[in-house]
């Protein structure tokens, strides 16, 4: 069945998170360009079986096809699938199959693995699995292969027998599969994920300090419960909001919907225990299905954007992808748009309501990565190695590197943020935990869906925070602030050592902008959380990466909390002491950009 579209690409509203099983993604739109002779296209429904994971899984696609594109005159193609809890059907991957259709690229979207109506189970885009059957969509693409109705597709651009020409684009979900597709088959030209994850053991339970290698730490994190049930509720929901008879989409009693190793995994994270051997076991099967994993086999160019609105993966992730990249050969470029998970949506960004790619500075680039990639126009200019929006002025701020950390500021006795260690004064404070949540920080999955979500706050006596002086001009910060923290925790020490995780000291380091009326701002609302290995020894807190103009007359205050709301905390009371001396002190750490 085809049916016929002529015009350009409708608009519609942006959920940034769709509830009854919507994609957990903000959807990714494009508006159709203005030429006329690429304004027409059909769109074709196809199934395809493919053996993926030990099973025969169906998956559902649609396939979009400009008008004059045949075997005499092939065209690129471009594969999406959808974000978390999405179909092809949904704003986001149906919009990208039109917007790519009306400028003359084939486009195929499908629903991944598990959703709308394709077969097998939620597998979390592990390479062996959604990878692999992505890969069977690029044997159709290449001309290898028919649907089950034995359409064709001979009209695809070739770089050589059974390889087409063909990049990829989406976001979250819709994101990491690109990199597992890219990790099992070399035929994958480009890549543009948004919004997704590196590691979905930091994405789910963040550790922000111990041994770590990018974003992933020697010692279990944080439960990041509300985002991660919310994730969990979705995917098991499918059978209800996706009923199917279909037997490769069940899994077992205890585990309808996803590959049994992820339902185990949300289970041990829920159970608030965290043994040696299971945790252990639990970081293993997250990384295994993660781009952490594999990045060393992702030899497609690739343009990763990022939001800096986003509590669920916050831009660490793609920090950390883009410098495994570059360091292992890959061409990478990376963006840190306004807009996440967690909303950011501002005048000037790529607008999903308005589909403003010609016009906004994110679009522009992906059509520019595409012109280049999959155009083989080897004149394009992508653009500079890193950029960033700025909301203290227009555009986007680039450079060639993610900046380095250039500024210290110590923490005194008395309460002060200094910014010189001799000015350090000695002495010691206490915070001590409740047995209840007394802090709250990230903008909630309940504030995101529009439930009731207070502004961050931090109850006396559980938290403690030190403070600047008013600043004598603005404060440009640009990446990942660091601290460097020394704490004392008798109760703490008696019991880390029990052999479960959970009995090691829990803690959240965090950096508000004071303003000069005393009104407090957490930028993005972002907070990092931190399971301390060994509190006897120092250690360092990685805190998420902004982009934020502290401005002249603002103070900083850099907060330690014994707990946040959307976080699991400490396993008992433990009461924890800070001491300052101007030789043995906590420092913080901030990367600085010139004004301007």
């Amino acid at each position: 069945m085809e049916v016929y579209v002529s015009g350009a690409v409708s608009r519609f509203r942006k959920p940034l998170i769709a509830v009854a099983g919507a994609a957990l993604v903000a959807p990714l739109a494009f508006a159709g360009p203005a030429q006329a002779d690429a304004a027409q296209y059909t769109v074709t429904p196809l199934k395809f079986t493919v053996q993926a994971g030990g099973r025969s899984c169906t998956v559902d696609a649609d396939l979009y096809r400009p008008a004059g594109v045949d075997a005499a005159h092939p065209a690129a193609a471009v594969l999406a699938t959808n974000g978390f809890g999405g179909s092809k059907s949904d704003g986001s991957t149906g919009t990208i199959g039109k917007a790519f259709a009306t400028r003359g690229y084939v486009g195929l979207v499908y629903s991944g693995l598990g959703f709308g109506r394709s077969g097998c189970l939620i597998t979390l885009d592990d390479p062996a699995v959604d990878g692999a059957a992505a890969s069977g969509l690029l044997d159709f693409l290449a001309g290898t292969r028919a649907a089950d109705d034995g359409t064709e597709a001979d009209f695809v651009t070739k770089d050589g027998e059974g390889d087409p020409r063909v990049g990829m684009i989406g976001g979250s979900y819709g994101g990491a599969v690109q990199m597992a597709t890219a990790a099992v088959d070399r035929r994958v030209d480009a890549l543009v994920p948004l919004i997704t994850w590196n590691d979905l053991g930091y994405a789910l339970a963040p550790n922000n300090t111990g041994a770590r290698a990018g974003v992933s730490s020697d010692t279990p994190g944080v439960f990041k419960w509300q985002w991660t049930n919310g994730f969990y509720l979705i995917g098991e929901g499918q059978t209800i909001l996706n009923p199917s008879l279909d037997p490769s989409r069940f899994g077992s009693l205890d585990c309808l919907h996803f590959a049994a190793r992820a339902c185990e995994t949300i289970r041990l994270l829920n159970s608030g225990r965290y043994p040696a051997d299971e945790a252990a076991a639990m970081l293993a099967y997250a990384r295994s299905v993660s781009p952490v994993s594999y990045l060393g086999q992702v030899k497609a160019p690739t343009l990763l954007i990022q939001g800096q609105a986003d509590s669920l993966f916050n831009l660490n992730e793609a920090t950390a992808t883009y410098k495994t990249l570059k360091a292992r050969g890959t061409t990478a470029k990376m963006i840190w748009q306004a807009w996440g998970h967690s909303g950011g949506q501002t005048d000037g960004e790529l607008d999903l309501g308005q589909g403003n790619l010609e016009t906004s500075y994110v679009g522009q680039r992906v059509l520019a990565w595409f012109d280049r990639y999959l155009q083989k126009k080897t004149d394009t200019d992508t653009g500079p190695a890193f950029a960033y929006y700025r909301d203290w002025r227009s555009g986007y701020g680039t450079a060639a590197a993610v900046p380095s950390l250039s500024r210290k500021m110590y923490l005194s006795g008395d309460g002060k943020l200094v910014d010189n260690r001799s000015k350090v004064i000695r002495g010691s404070r206490q915070y001590t935990n409740w047995l209840v949540p007394t802090s709250h920080s990230e903008s909630s999955l309940a504030g995101v869906i529009g439930l009731p979500d207070p502004k961050p706050y931090d109850t006396k006596g559980t938290y403690l925070g030190w403070t600047s002086d008013p600043l004598a001009s603005p404060v440009d910060v640009v990446g990942a602030p660091r601290a460097t923290l020394k704490v004392v925790s008798p109760k703490t020490e008696r019991v880390q050592n029990s052999g479960d995780a959970a009995d090691k000291l829990v803690l959240f380091a965090k950096v508000y902008d004071v303003a000069p009326d005393g009104s407090k701002k957490l930028v993005n609302r972002l907070v990092s959380p931190v399971r301390v290995p060994d509190v006897t020894l120092p250690f360092t807190v990685e805190l998420p990466g902004i982009v934020h103009r502290y401005e002249a007359g603002h103070r900083l205050e850099f907060v330690i909390a014994a707990s946040d709301s959307a976080y699991f905390g400490n396993r008992g009371i433990k009461p924890v002491t800070v001491v300052s001396a101007p030789q043995d002190t906590g420092v913080l750490e901030l990367p600085v950009v010139p004004a301007g």
